[in-house]
This record gives structure tokens, C-alpha cells and sequence, in this order.
């Protein structure tokens, strides 16, 4: 059997340092990139008015996905930002929670709110609804069709008000963060309503 012997005159694999020019180049790109990602998937918000007391309040900024809606669709007890329907483009977007989702029959009946004929805990509520702010009503939701309504329920422009329900295409995102003030930082709770709402 032939061999062949190993030869010394291989040329060999050479490493050279990187410049610092082109690390710092290739640094800030990567950072560049990942803060288009992050400002693709996410937004962020500050917080005007008193519809959301006792859980948002003025002046805080908070960070919405627009992710967790591109993959899935908005649930009851979510807190959501969207476009009002009938809203010009210069306004600016409005926080609330998602009470009704497409499919549910939504009415406030005795100052109370049922979904589905179930009476929802509420224990995120500001405070009690007035008369004159919850009168007994009923509204049926269609396909992509939303209810939306504030936490301080006496003191929100919501979907008892709105013309129209909020359509799917108007919802821009899920509310997950809290981020400032540094004494209000935290992650928004998802409310979970009993399995027995749900439409027929």
C-alpha cells in the first residue's frame, strides 16, 4: 500500500486582529438592529387621563406588543391600546380593557356589567358605576368586533360612548409593561374571566 508522507510546505491558517474602526462599526450596527426590532414589535406610551385610575395613571409610560396580536387575538381582561373608531389620525390612541370579545353579548344592567348573561368580578374597578354613567343597555358583537371600557368607569370615554364596537384593525397592541415612573414599574396583570362568559 502506498503512503504519503506529510508535507512541512503546506501553507498554513494565519489570524489577524480586527481593527477597532471596524468593531465599533459592527457593534453600533448590531444595536442599530436591535432597536429597529424592538421599536417594530413594541410601543411605547404615555399615559393621559383618569380612565384607567386606580391602575394607570398620568405621566406613566408604559410599553405595548404589537406582537402578542400579530400571533394572537385580544382576550377578555386584557389592557389594549387602540384607535377609537371615528378617530381622526391626529388624535392620540386610547387605553382600556377588553370586556367583550367577537361573538359575546355585552349588557350593564343594575350599574353591573354580565357578558354572556354571567355577571363579571370586576375587582379592578375604580369604583362603583353612577346611573347616569352605566344606564342598561345591550350590545351584540360581531366578527373582529371589540368592547372596551376604562377601569374608572365614571370617568372614561369607552365603548358605552363610542358610535360603532372597536374593530380588530383599530387595536394596536397588548399593554405588558409599566416602566415609569421607576415607583411604578411593573408588569400589567392579565385579568382571566371564568370560562362560563364565553359565548355558546
Amino acid at each position: 500500500m502506498e503512503q504519503v508522507a506529510p508535507s512541512n510546505n503546506l501553507p498554513r491558517p494565519h489570524l489577524r486582529a480586527r481593527g477597532w474602526g471596524r468593531e465599533i462599526r459592527e457593534t453600533l450596527l448590531l444595536i442599530a438592529a436591535i432597536y429597529a426590532l424592538v421599536n417594530l414589535a413594541t410601543v411605547r406610551f404615555i399615559v393621559d387621563g383618569p380612565s384607567m385610575q386606580p391602575n394607570f395613571h398620568t405621566d406613566e409610560v408604559i410599553v405595548v406588543s404589537r406582537l402578542n396580536y400579530m400571533f394572537g387575538d385580544p382576550q377578555r381582561g386584557d389592557v389594549a391600546v387602540f384607535n377609537p373608531p371615528n378617530q381622526s389620525a391626529d388624535e392620540p390612541p386610547y387605553i382600556k380593557r377588553v370586556i367583550g370579545v367577537p361573538g359575546d353579548t355585552i349588557e350593564i344592567r343594575d350599574q353591573r356589567v354580565f357578558v354572556n348573561g354571567v355577571q363579571m368580578e370586576e375587582p379592578y374597578i375604580n369604583e362603583a358605576c353612577r346611573a347616569d354613567r352605566c344606564p342598561d343597555k345591550i350590545w351584540s358583537l360581531g366578527a373582529n368586533e371589540y368592547f372596551m371600557m376604562g377601569d374608572n368607569r365614571n370617568h372614561s370615554q369607552d365603548s358605552r360612548a363610542f358610535s360603532t364596537p372597536v374593530t380588530r384593525d383599530r387595536i394596536i397592541g397588548e399593554a405588558l409593561v409599566r416602566y415609569w415612573p421607576p415607583t411604578a414599574w411593573g408588569i400589567v396583570s392579565r385579568i382571566r374571566y371564568p370560562e362560563g362568559v364565553n359565548p355558546p
